[in-house]
Parts: C-alpha cells; structure tokens; sequence
C-alpha cells in the first residue's frame, strides 16, 4: 500500500470516528443501584445526563448509604458508556488498537 492511499484510509477512519462521536452523544444509558433507588443516565460520551434518587433512599440518619448509592450508580453507568463507545469504535477499527486512540 502507497503513502497516498493510508492517507486516505486514516482519513476515512478520522471521520467515521467524528460520526461516531457525534452519535455517541445521542445515546444514553441507564444504571440503578440499591434496587432502584438510584438511577443515572449517562450518554455515550460519558457524561452524566441526569439523577434520580427515590424518595425512600434518603434517610437523615444515613447519608453514607445514599452517597454509595450513587457512587455506584455512576460508576456503573460511567462503565456502560465506555463499553458502548468501544463497541462503536471497534466496529471502524476491526479491533485494531491504533495510536492516539485511547479507550
């Protein structure tokens, strides 16, 4: 293969990355902890999107079990994300590992 021609591929591979961001940030997934107590959704570009705590997971003696509640709820939420953005990504790279992207 040319010079000219891997050119046009990383070219290609560029974009179709830039597309895949872009939709990404459309996507949103949904965590829950404490059997649904918690939940957070989050888009494909790992940010959170929103929380929602139940009523029932807020006790004034007990502030440590609402704070690990949406500790993990993000975490998981978070972990989500990547895990779709590697999906999307492996499906413009083959699984390939290259250079500068990092997931």
């Amino acid at each position: 293969m040319n010079i000219g021609n891997m050119v046009k591929q990383v070219q290609k591979v560029q974009e179709q990355m830039a597309k895949v961001q872009e939709e990404l940030a459309g996507k949103t997934i949904e965590a829950t902890s404490g059997g649904g107590m918690v939940t957070v959704v989050a888009n494909g570009k790992q940010e959170v999107v929103s929380i929602k705590i139940s009523p029932d997971a807020v006790d004034p003696e007990d502030f440590s079990m609402l704070e690990d509640l949406i500790a993990a709820a993000v975490n998981q939420a978070l972990r989500s994300s990547k895990a779709l953005m590697q999906d999307e990504i492996s499906k413009i790279t083959g699984g390939l590992r290259i250079p500068g992207i990092n997931l």
